[in-house]
């Protein structure tokens, strides 16, 4: 699976997936997308230091948004997490502070983590009954959200870029190319530490749902496969996405579908990708947006899939003109034709 055959391209418009888009976007770059586990209740945080909440109503193929509220933080938010049973949700980013925003009571937020420098990842271990938050402090660290002090500091060989759960199963993508990856029954000790299958920056990680391996995204729109087991090694490879031509584009969100366990890929093209690893397959490529899509969710049952369109600094600030840009989140319904396995052809072997 080197190249799966160029993106389909024609000019792209901000729209062109026939999505539905979210009334009430955020005023400036999305930087993290997650549904509820329980409902259809999305939230964005966005570098204009907000975290906003919609209700989704889903009517067969119809979708309506529905603004229910927001908090603020004290600058730029850069992460999101929901809480396994829904009642709340913790976000991070460029205050260095985590807050819990308890939306099912109408609560106002408390802050319940807190690092030396911006947080860029938050995932609440349910198994754990904690809160991990990775950080471009070097650390990792692990909450109880009743105290006010962590159970647990990690250190990292680098700033924390990418992070993701599958329990026990946690990766973490540092600067400096590392893959570090933690068995959360011993949390206090790397399980193994690893060189990211790709030559450049890591852009985001996820750990596979079944827990055996992860996939890993880089700036230079590639995607790793890779498997923990070693009797398992040859099965790991790397594929080309999110390129055009010559031209080379960042791989910026990479999310499982959490029923059929395909995955999507979306990158600094606009475009995002629905692929099968065991296959080996792309399922289905979508057209490009105009911008670049920096983040993506799947709702709970998979049926669908968020993702917005906006600037995702990839060209730095000299090439943002806040005047010219405007911000979206698109609701995509998912067809089983994209997001589903397709059989293998029966040739006498398994």
């Amino acid at each position: 699976m080197s190249a799966f055959g160029s993106n389909t391209a024609s000019t792209p418009t901000h729209n062109p997936n026939k999505s539905v888009e979210v009334v009430s976007p955020p005023g400036d770059s999305v930087s993290s997308l997650c549904f509820s586990p329980k409902a259809n209740i999305l939230v964005a945080t966005s570098w204009d230091n907000q975290v906003r909440c919609w209700e989704i109503t889903k009517n067969g193929m119809t979708i309506g948004t529905v603004p229910k509220a927001s908090i603020s933080h004290d600058q730029p938010v850069l992460c999101s997490t929901w809480k396994d049973d829904g009642t709340a949700v913790f976000s991070g980013g460029c205050d260095k502070q985590v807050k819990m925003w308890p939306l099912l009571s109408g609560a106002q937020p408390v802050t319940v983590a807190m690092h030396d420098a911006p947080v860029k990842e938050v995932a609440w271990i349910p198994e754990m009954n904690l809160l991990a938050t990775g950080s471009w402090d070097k650390t990792l660290k692990y909450w109880d959200t009743r105290q006010s002090n962590p159970v647990h500091t990690q250190q990292l060989p680098d700033r924390c870029y990418a992070l993701s759960v599958s329990y026990p199963l946690m990766v973490v993508g540092t600067a400096d190319r590392n893959i570090v990856l933690f068995n959360l029954q011993n949390p206090q000790t790397e399980f193994k530490r690893i060189a990211s299958p790709l030559k450049y920056q890591t852009r985001c990680v996820t750990a596979f749902p079944d827990k055996q391996g992860f996939l890993v995204g880089s700036i230079e729109g590639r995607v790793g496969v890779h498997h923990l087991d070693d009797a398992q090694q040859s099965k790991n490879f790397t594929f080309k996405c999110h390129r055009d031509g010559n031209d080379i584009y960042s791989v910026n969100s990479i999310k499982f579908h959490p029923v059929h366990h395909t995955f999507a890929t979306s990158g600094s093209d606009g475009a995002f990708n629905f692929w099968d690893k065991d296959s080996k397959q792309r399922l289905k490529a979508m057209s490009r947006c105009n911008q670049p899509i920096p983040c993506s969710a799947f709702n709970n049952d998979g049926s669908i899939f968020a993702y917005s369109v906006s600037n995702d600094w990839s060209k730095g600030a000299e090439n943002h003109n806040p005047a010219m840009a405007k911000d979206y989140i698109f609701l995509h319904s998912t067809q089983d034709s994209e997001v589903k396995a397709k059989p293998r052809a029966s040739n006498g072997r398994k």
